[in-house]
């Protein structure tokens, strides 16, 4: 199926899929990461790179090693949102020259969330904006705000907005504070992400090259399922994959 795609795009396909659906830290973009997708773009450098990418998020630092990543091993980079990434995936997506989405594709905010206990976490702009709070928490929210920030907007006057200059402080607003999506779940589909400013291209759900996608996305899904898996990383000629840890 990665051959089929390849061939109507004339790009080599990169894959970046984890379980979306499960509730487990082992399926976040974790700073193990970067060595498996690392092994993939290795056998597609030099090539024009579509990254087929499904998230739900994770860790900041992490995102930024895998998109430094990306810059270096794929410069012509599209990223393809089958049908989620969130967060952490969309700092990801906006390292790209464009984003393809479909009718199920969405994105989300990127505002930072920090711990707060086991379990806990709470919104960064949450601690910003709450009387009191304690000193060393509220530098804390402070520092993971301004990281993500740094990284939208760097990524993006380098990417897909560079011809968008302009823009690029108000999308970045937008995709970082609650002020606009009022919740970290909020759903950016690709007409919400084109008002954006982002570089969105929308397939139709009966394109061919759409259909050949969602089928590859449903594939993945149930080896995930049948295997165990948590994360998938795959070219058309390196696959490599990690399983959920056993209780």
């Amino acid at each position: 199926m990665i051959a089929d795609i390849e061939a109507i795009t004339g790009r080599s396909l990169v894959t970046y899929f984890t379980d979306c659906d499960l509730a487990d830290d082992a399926a976040q973009i974790a700073a193990t990461d970067d060595a498996y997708l690392g092994e993939v773009l290795k056998s597609v450098a030099g090539r024009p790179v579509d990254l087929l990418l499904e998230t739900n998020g994770g860790y900041t630092d992490a995102t930024e090693k895998i998109v430094a990543l990306l810059r270096v091993c794929a410069p012509d980079l599209r990223v393809i949102v089958p049908r989620r990434a969130k967060s952490n995936g969309t700092l990801i997506a906006l390292a790209a020259q464009e984003i393809v989405m479909g009718a199920l594709s969405e994105l989300g905010p990127i505002d930072p969330n920090i711990p707060i206990g086991p379990g806990q976490s709470v919104p960064c702009q949450f601690v910003l904006q709450t009387p009191n709070v304690d000193p060393f928490l509220f530098q804390v929210a402070q520092y993971a705000v301004a990281q993500t920030r740094k990284l939208a907007t760097s990524l993006l006057q380098t990417g897909m907005m560079t011809d968008k200059v302009i823009l690029i402080e108000d999308t970045v607003n937008k995709l970082a504070t609650r002020d606009h999506f009022h919740s970290h779940g909020s759903v950016i589909d690709a007409d919400e992400a084109a008002a954006l400013s982002l570089n969105i291209r929308r397939l139709d759900v009966n394109d061919e090259l759409w259909q050949r996608i969602w089928l590859l996305r449903c594939m993945y899904a149930h080896d995930m399922r049948q295997a165990g898996l948590v994360k998938i990383f795959e070219g058309a000629v390196l696959s490599n994959s990690l399983k959920a840890a056993v209780p």
